[in-house]
């Protein structure tokens, strides 16, 4: 049975991985966001309504989803 948390997971992967793609056709770009801040974002993400600096509308499955290749993977800047 697949939860709330993993379909919101490979939805933000599908956004991101769409994305990507329409952007590396069309104009020849990637998208990348450096590691520090991809880890500051998923923190943040995680964080409960108390302690967040401000609001943070979007969910940290969602977050992580979208930030999950940047987690991993680090791109050489030529």
């Amino acid at each position: 049975m697949i939860t709330y948390f993993t379909t919101l997971l490979f939805a933000g992967g599908a956004t991101r991985l769409a994305l990507n793609w329409k952007l590396k056709q069309r104009w020849g770009i990637v998208l990348g966001v450096p590691q520090a801040l991809a880890v500051v974002l998923v923190i943040l993400a995680g964080l409960p309504e108390l302690l967040k600096p401000f609001h943070f509308p979007v969910p940290l499955s969602v977050t992580i989803g979208l930030l999950l290749p940047d987690l991993f993977f680090r791109r050489a800047s030529i």
